[in-house]
């Protein structure tokens, strides 16, 4: 999901959500995909076990639960589909870190709807929704992602990707 340029005073401020779950009697769950923080996993974890992955950048997924690190897995299936495993082990994470074509991060924090607030978020257009782009493991995960992500989609949405911040003040 790609947040809507009205989305302006929020954590959600151009960011590119992976909606990893969703329920109508559940609600959502998902990751920002393209707020990198200053930190790495060597600064938030300190286990010498660990240090394969000290290197690994952590991405603020969401507002919820924060002071929780989640490990994901990302790759390309073989008809070029991107692919995830969510809240996989540290150790799981070393191993798949070291295989080609593939992508861990780490995030603290994730977003999370109740049940009916995201299907209300979507009816006022408060998200656009697309398939992940299939160059998702080769592109820069910082708000770039969000314009790249919404130029792609369609002549309409690329003019919303070059929308100011605030266009009453132009």
């Amino acid at each position: 999901m790609v947040a809507d340029p009205s989305l302006r005073d929020s954590i959600f401020h151009k960011s590119v959500v992976l909606l990893a779950q969703h329920s109508t009697a559940e609600g959502a769950f998902g990751l920002i995909l393209n707020q990198p923080s200053e930190y790495t996993v060597g600064d938030m974890l300190k286990d010498e076990s660990l240090s394969p992955l000290a290197r690994i950048p952590v991405f603020v997924g969401g507002p919820v639960a924060r002071e929780h690190l989640t490990f994901v897995v990302f790759s390309l299936s073989e008809n070029n589909q991107l692919e995830y495993s969510i809240r996989i082990s540290a150790e799981e994470a070393i191993e798949r870190s070291q295989q080609s074509g593939v992508l861990v991060r780490a995030f603290s924090g994730y977003a999370g709807w109740n049940p009916g607030q995201l299907e209300e978020e979507l009816d006022r257009n408060s998200w656009v929704t697309s398939p992940a782009p299939t160059d998702f493991l080769g592109k820069t995960h910082d708000v770039s992602l969000w314009g790249d992500t919404l130029k792609s989609l369609s002549p309409f949405h690329r003019l919303l990707s070059l929308c100011p911040t605030d266009p009453w003040l132009n």
